[in-house]
């Protein structure tokens, strides 16, 4: 699997279908979100005016829109201001990742922090987080504070899990998916999950729609570090090789120390102990990726997280809400952005 996936137009449209399910919705909560980090502080006004123009499809925001929706939310905009804050608490990361990851690049354009420094990139990210909690007291749902703030302090804790880890090929298969779960699932299903609680849906539905989160946040990242070894600047939108040059130890990695010799071991080993790796190094490494076929068998796993995901939804009545919702299961692992 050396080139990239073919977008195909079914799996497109799904993206688009999720969109146009929740209407303007969308831009509402685009436009609670400016509303919220209105400041008179004029740094912090044109680092969230760039930082939010910086493009991304809002697939959290989205999802809990979405998962309102089917849930039967119809009146008020407690959708609109939750989405608002799962998207802030995302975007907060973002902000902080950027500055301990030293990226230059996100979604096709500098990072905040490499136009106004890590300092102002680290404040502004408190920024958005104080924001969003005030928006949540606002709510005046216990559980929902209770929810997102807890998903903050489990995304912190997989950021804090995976330095950790930083360089250790020998990492374990467990303790990679306890990373993922955590930095990125974790609020996957915090969203999907919120969109239950504003209506006060029972039990078994609040945990069907936290199980499709989870298990569509599992499949989104490790398409997302499968894409880091052989998709391209303009379609990833970011540094491709972006984690290898971090040291950061994925998927692709742990599948190919699964089937290595001894010598390649000692090779991977060697070059993610090293301080700054080499764009030779990173071919050698693709070229492992390729020689067991580890981009395959990253896919295979997230097929596994992909049914889960769909059949988690099966407890709802058939609605279009649904529909859409399943489709993207499939959006989530066969993107190629």
């Amino acid at each position: 699997m050396g080139s990239v996936i073919p977008l195909k137009k079914e799996i497109d449209n799904s993206y688009t279908e999720l969109k146009n399910l929740v209407e303007n919705r969308l831009d509402n909560v685009n436009q609670q979100i400016k509303y919220r980090l209105a400041s008179e502080i004029n740094l912090i006004h044109k680092m969230t005016d760039y930082h939010l123009k910086s493009g991304g499809k809002r697939i959290r925001p989205l999802l809990t829109l979405a998962a309102a929706k089917l849930c039967g939310y119809k009146d008020g905009n407690r959708d609109v201001n939750l989405a608002a804050c799962v998207e802030l608490i995302h975007n907060a990361t973002l902000l902080h990742d950027d500055v301990i990851d030293n990226s230059e690049l996100r979604r096709g354009n500098k990072t905040s922090n490499s136009i106004w420094g890590n300092q102002s990139s680290i404040l502004v990210g408190d920024y958005l987080f104080s924001r969003c909690f005030e928006m949540m007291v606002e709510d005046g749902s216990e559980e929902i504070l209770k929810l997102l703030s807890s998903t903050s302090s489990r995304i912190a804790q997989g950021e804090v899990l995976q330095l950790e880890y930083k360089g250790e090929i020998d990492i374990l298969e467990e303790t990679y998916f306890d990373i993922i779960n955590m930095k990125t699932a974790a609020l996957f299903a915090a969203s999907t999950k919120v969109g239950a609680c504003i209506v006060n849906k029972n039990k078994k539905e609040k945990d069907a729609l936290e199980s499709y989160g989870r298990n569509l946040g599992l499949t989104f990242q490790i398409a997302d570090d499968a894409l880091d070894y052989y998709s391209t600047r303009t379609i990833f939108g970011k540094e491709i090789g972006k984690d290898f040059f971090e040291g950061k130890v994925t998927l692709p990695i742990i599948f190919i120390c699964q089937k290595a010799d001894k010598e390649e071991k000692l090779y991977l080993k060697k070059i993610f102990k090293k301080k700054i790796r080499s764009k030779q190094d990173f071919n050698e490494t693709q070229n492992l990726i390729k020689k067991y076929n580890s981009i395959n068998s990253c896919f295979k796993r997230a097929e596994h997280f992909v049914n889960i995901s769909y059949n988690a939804l099966n407890i709802f009545n058939p609605s279009k809400e649904k529909t859409v919702l399943q489709n993207l299961t499939s959006y989530s692992l066969e993107r190629s952005f």
